[in-house]
């Protein structure tokens, strides 16, 4: 039984083969590669004769403003739904202190 922390994965990006040794399962670690390299090759699109360097560093500016984005967007959810459930906290007593006694 081999230890997990040992897995390699081979994944490609940009053309390149890669060893990527990670505990993460084997489908998640090539998803990730696979995301990357669409990252790349759209930078590559978008860019005029760019080397490999400068296509993973625009690749990893993208990502990295995905990422922020979804952390701005999850605050503001996380925002919203705690006022939510204040806001329905106060509809329950209200509705609570005007219910009939027994």
């Amino acid at each position: 039984m081999s230890d997990a922390s040992t897995d390699v994965v081979i994944v490609e990006i940009f053309g390149q083969r890669y060893p990527v040794r990670s505990s993460l399962e084997q489908a998640y670690v090539t998803k990730l590669a696979n995301y990357v390299d669409q990252k790349m090759q759209a930078a590559a699109d978008r860019t005029q004769g760019g080397d490999s360097v400068r296509v993973a560093v625009l690749a990893a500016i993208n990502i990295a403003d995905e990422y922020f984005r979804t952390q701005e967007i999850d605050a503001t959810d996380g925002a919203n739904i705690r006022r939510l459930a204040i806001e329905l906290e106060q509809l329950v007593d209200v509705a609570l202190a005007q219910a009939p006694s027994p």
